[in-house]
């Protein structure tokens, strides 16, 4: 009953929330991007292609709000806006002038209908892996989550819909069949060529230069805490917000490409990860910690978000897998202090790997209470005490 309660309530405030704003996507060219992983980064290239274009964009993503010119950081805690923010801000990128709004579309999102009520014209699938499976009951129930944005976006009343789907992934069928009869665009790649094709095959879609594209994708610096480099030298340092185990192989596997073209065999990686609290996927914890075993010569595992749960029984859980292996890992609750060591082990030439904090602005705690957190910061400050040493 309260489940009911709260589904109606969820859909009543998506109507009310279109209807107090006038309808905003009906004037907007409205795309959305679902999937497991890089939703943020494609979303991200595909606003700078069309940018590019003089198509003026707005974004919704778990790492900002972009309107125009204007950029804040999400701090709503969730990568789709509830309680009728996403219809406030398309009101104001049309206000500002903008004529397209990318939009990150999640499962959680999909359950609560805030994808309702707005007027879509493209939808994006990048891939789909599993996540979610105990808040979802069943990958099968996860996918239909997303299958259910799918079709809500194929009944849209816009005159045409355009669906891009990353044919590599083996659910694209089921995606295909969820966009009906409007017209499918079909990319293909994993990681980040998929984030870069799914952008180009949007652009193109649009009329886009492709020279203009091409440069505009090349000149993109990234997405804060995706793959991003915050150091090269003595040692190169990675953020990434990987927090699955296909997300953190591949993030992984790129961070190793340099030691098999340079055969730098004396060179090593240090891993630093954890695992997410509240009941979270806790499937993919000692998976998370064997495949840092694989790629990683030292592996650090400290704390993410444990929510309600206790922080070390997360991280033995993680531990686990990793200890399989014979490799060096050390389990550090602290995540300062856990960055700390990892910088205290790096040698020239090592790659440093952070995954699962990423961008995010918290470290959420039990009972709502969250503490401020940069994992930027916490890396320049691990470096500048060891310089200081």
């Amino acid at each position: 009953m309260i489940k009911r309660l709260k589904n109606i309530y969820h859909y009543l405030l998506a109507w009310l929330s279109n209807i107090l704003c006038g309808n905003p996507s009906r004037k907007l060219y409205v795309i959305g991007v679902t999937g497991t992983k890089g939703k943020s980064m494609t979303a991200e290239l595909i606003a700078t292609a069309l940018n590019a274009c003089g198509k003026r964009t707005a974004i919704i993503s778990s790492a900002h709000i972009v309107i125009g010119e204007k950029e804040d950081k999400n701090f709503s805690g969730n990568t789709m806006p509830g309680r009728g923010k996403i219809q406030r801000i398309l009101k104001k990128a049309v206000k500002e002038g903008c004529r397209y709004a990318v939009i990150e579309a999640t499962s959680e999102g999909v359950l609560q209908h805030r994808h309702k009520f707005i007027e879509w014209d493209a939808a994006v699938l990048t891939n789909l892996h599993p996540e979610h499976i105990e808040h979802h009951g069943s990958f099968e129930n996860y996918r239909e989550a997303k299958l259910g944005f799918f079709r809500y976006a194929a009944c849209s009343p816009k005159q045409k819909k355009l669906f891009f789907i990353n044919k590599e992934d083996e659910n694209a069928e089921y995606f295909s069949e969820a966009a009906g009869d409007n017209q499918k665009i079909f990319f293909k790649g994993v990681f980040l060529k998929a984030n870069y094709a799914a952008a180009i095959a949007v652009a193109e879609s649009q009329g886009c230069n492709a020279d203009m594209v091409g440069d505009a994708l090349f000149k993109f610096k990234g997405l804060s805490g995706r793959v991003e480099t915050i150091t090269e030298k003595p040692f190169k340092v990675i953020v990434d917000y990987a927090h699955t185990p296909d997300s953190l192989e591949e993030v992984c596997k790129w961070a190793a490409l340099p030691f098999k073209i340079e055969g730098a065999s004396n060179k090593k990686m240090i891993c630093v990860l954890g695992s997410a609290g509240g009941g979270r996927d806790k499937w993919k914890r000692p998976k998370m910690g064997e495949i840092a075993s694989r790629y990683c010569d030292e592996i650090i595992i400290t704390n993410e978000d444990p929510y309600d749960e206790d922080p070390m029984e997360i991280i033995n859980s993680v531990a686990e897998g990793a200890e399989k292996s014979s490799k060096k890992v050390f389990k550090i609750i602290d995540r300062q202090e856990a960055i700390d060591k990892a910088v205290t082990l790096a040698n020239e030439g090592d790659v440093v790997i952070l995954t699962g904090k990423g961008s995010e602005p918290y470290i959420h705690l039990a009972k709502g209470k969250k503490i401020e957190w940069s994992e930027k910061e916490a890396v320049m400050k691990a470096i500048k005490d060891r310089n200081s040493v």
